[in-house]
């Protein structure tokens, strides 16, 4: 597979905080990437240091490119959508779209007027008359006209109710991505998108915990409910994270295969969300 981000080493500090500590992963051609984090974690100076808004340690190649030292280019070939606030509220629709077109080599008027048909946004609107979830569309329609290799969504259904994500992560799924186009996501609400993704990355306190493929979680991690003296005897299995609920102990585990646990009680793969709390408890402890 291609890499269409490879970093090596990456870190980058402000004074004697440290965002991101010497993280090393790759970003394949054609994968939907999960990258999952709490408040403070690092996740927005990685994503400034991918688009050239920061500089940074090591080695950090995007496209091929350096993010920082060629910046213009690669953002020929690069989207980004973080909270709808970014677009302009005195801004007319029709105003938005043709300055877009005049800036962007890649953008398709075309295409964005065949997307925008299937909103109910009238093109003489100002921003600050549509609603959040109107301007998420029109957000999206300007991107999905865009021919880019790197879709970067931060955050990108922050405060949108849940007609409207779902919506969005469908048109998204069945309009934009394919095998030739790569996105990478961040959000904090990972069990809405957790069936969409390919690969998955956790980070805290600036390190990478987990950088895998969404089929590996099966085989990696099993999380077993159980009681009484089973669960004495599995807690001697070395999980990772445990639990009570309703009576029950459940407990997670890395690398202990199913065989193993089959025999104690009731045997399920980990939600991304349950893993994620797991992986942070465990570093921070």
């Amino acid at each position: 597979m291609t890499s269409l981000v490879s970093a090596r080493g990456v870190t980058k500090a402000f004074g004697d905080v440290v965002a991101v500590d010497h993280v090393d992963f790759e970003i394949e051609q054609g994968k939907i990437m999960g990258l999952i984090g709490p408040n403070g974690a690092g996740k927005t100076t990685l994503l400034k240091a991918m688009l050239g808004l920061t500089d940074c340690e090591g080695e950090l190649s995007v496209l091929g490119l350096d993010p920082f030292k060629q910046r213009k280019e690669l953002m020929q070939n690069i989207c980004f959508i973080a909270d709808v606030a970014v677009l302009p509220r005195w801004i007319r629709v029709y105003q938005l779209v043709e300055f877009v077109e005049a800036t962007h080599p890649n953008f398709s008027r075309s295409r964005f007027d065949e997307l925008l048909a299937k909103t109910k946004i009238m093109r003489k609107s100002k921003v600050r008359e549509l609603s959040k979830g109107m301007v998420t569309q029109l957000h999206l329609a300007i991107i999905m006209a865009i021919d880019a290799k790197l879709l970067v969504l931060d955050e990108p259904t922050l405060g949108l109710d849940i007609l409207f994500r779902k919506e969005f992560y469908g048109n998204l799924l069945n309009d934009y991505f394919d095998e030739e186009r790569t996105i990478l996501i961040t959000t904090h609400q990972v069990e809405e998108i957790e069936n969409l993704l390919t690969n998955i990355m956790f980070i805290n306190d600036g390190r990478i915990l987990l950088d895998a493929t969404m089929d590996s979680l099966v085989d990696n991690y099993v999380e077993l409910m159980t009681s009484g003296d089973n669960a004495v005897k599995a807690k001697g299995l070395g999980p990772i994270a445990e639990n009570e609920i309703f009576g029950k102990t459940v407990l997670l585990y890395e690398g202990v295969g199913r065989e193993h646990l089959e025999s104690f009680g009731e045997l399920r793969t980990p939600s991304v969300s349950d893993l994620f709390v797991a992986k942070v408890k465990g570093a921070r402890r």
